[in-house]
């Protein structure tokens, strides 16, 4: 799919031909999209569909007539019937006449572009547009590790209440979105120094350096989160693993010692259960033999109880 846009002196519009300062915008192109977006702004074709990969690592790539940069941007995927972060490749080309967007799928990143909610936004003004989708792509890490630590409260509470396999699971899958977050982070953040650097081969002005350093800055304070989210995880599962095993080990020293109280009568009313002729067990001519040897094998168990009582066993 193609869209292109373009800012006017008044407005910012969806235009149907292209015209110089134009921003394009390509979701998922066909390989004659891309064919005829690249021999029109003499781009390579490889570098046009590279962010279509998804293993498609963040660079910064300048050739004679444009200069790509290549960045990974959160999304969601769904997982065991939820919703989870992952990241994908979008790639930014920015030729003499036009910026160029490139990604596998249609991003939220740029919904604040479409509904003309960025300030001082203009599509012919290159540089300080590409500056302003990393900086929103910085928010849009911040939002989504918030977005984790909400979830992680939850599961948390559940774990509070019952453990179960499912808030396990649910750890384990907001435990690899931080992982996912956290290197995308760290690409992200080697990308924005190149750029701020003076052998930047964009243009900058000294709005555009301002911009381009909050967008440093959100980006280490996302790497950061990223690291304290992930401590936060780890030892949650550590400490509900540590439950489990516990709660294992009160539950079979329970039963063992329910065993052991068990075991009196179970001695005395197999010694009466075995058959003998003329036996001469206790209590034999007594008519209230049965009744008297169960309250003497319940004596004996209670006993046993009240010890492991004493001892803090139960």
């Amino acid at each position: 799919m193609k869209q292109m846009f373009l800012s006017r002196a008044t407005h910012f519009e969806e235009i149907q031909t292209f015209e110089p300062g134009a921003w394009i915008n390509l979701v998922n192109p066909s390989q004659e999209e891309s064919v005829s977006i690249a021999e029109t702004f003499n781009i390579d074709v490889a570098d046009l569909r590279a962010p279509l990969d998804a293993e498609e690592t963040s660079r910064v790539s300048v050739e004679d007539d444009y200069t790509l940069i290549l960045v990974d941007v959160p999304t969601y995927e769904e997982r065991n019937n939820k919703t989870y972060y992952v990241t994908i490749p979008l790639g930014i080309i920015i030729t003499k006449t036009a910026v160029i967007t490139t990604c596998l799928e249609e991003l939220t990143l740029f919904e604040n572009f479409f509904n003309k909610r960025v300030k001082n936004f203009n599509t012919f003004m290159k540089t300080r547009f590409v500056f302003q989708i990393l900086y929103r792509n910085a928010e849009l890490y911040l939002s989504a590790l918030r977005t984790i630590d909400r979830q992680s409260d939850r599961i948390e509470a559940r774990l509070e209440r019952a453990t179960r396999n499912e808030q396990l699971i649910d750890m384990m899958e907001l435990e690899k979105s931080i992982v996912y977050l956290k290197a995308s982070l760290k690409f992200n953040e080697r990308i924005v120094k190149k750029l701020a650097s003076h052998n930047s081969s964009l243009k900058k002005y000294v709005e555009d350096e301002d911009l381009l350093e909050d967008t440093l800055i959100e980006t280490q304070q996302a790497i950061e989160m990223a690291g304290i989210y992930e401590n936060v995880l780890n030892a949650m599962t550590e400490t509900t693993a540590s439950i489990i095993s516990n709660n294992q080990n009160t539950i079979m020293k329970t039963l063992a010692l329910m065993t052991m109280a068990l075991d009196i009568p179970t001695v005395v009313f197999s010694a009466y259960g075995m058959n003998f002729k003329d036996n001469d067990l206790p209590l034999n001519d007594i008519p209230q033999a049965f009744w008297i040897i169960v309250f003497l094998a319940a004596i004996g168990s209670a006993s046993v109880v009240i010890y492991f009582f004493r001892k803090k066993w139960f």
